[in-house]
């Protein structure tokens, strides 16, 4: 059974950092591109980062580009999303999603319809 499971994220104060997992199940996750997202209260949900099946390529969005950093462990099955320098307005429910078709291609902008299956999601909350 596909499953996506987040977690790590928690309280934070403004400039410290949180690393969220997203651990995957029920298929190979190299072979997919994985997405974070984040959606808070009252706002859309917005594209954060994303990483290529394998690797090879990253996207960020602008609000946190230089700021996060998204890798993966494949052979423990599990994208990561490194948040440093964290801001209040970075306070939302990150989720984490994958595309039904393998081998594709991470993009700018990274949009949610281009994502098939999502995790629950987990909070983040940036607040001194």
């Amino acid at each position: 059974q596909l499953q996506l499971v987040e977690s790590g994220g928690g309280l934070v104060q403004p400039g410290g950092s949180l690393r969220l997992s997203c651990a995957a199940s029920g298929f190979t996750l190299e072979y997919f591109n994985i997405g974070w997202f984040r959606q808070a209260p009252g706002k859309e949900r917005e594209g954060v980062s994303c990483i290529s099946s394998f690797g090879t390529r990253t996207n960020y969005a602008d609000s946190v580009k230089g700021r996060f950093t998204i890798s993966r462990d494949n052979a423990k099955n599990t994208v990561y999303l490194q948040m440093n320098s964290l801001k209040p307005e970075d306070t939302a429910v990150y989720y984490c999603a994958r595309p039904r078709a393998m081998f594709g291609q991470c993009v700018n902008p990274i949009q949610d319809s281009d994502y098939d299956y999502w995790g629950q999601g987990t909070q983040v909350t940036v607040s001194s």
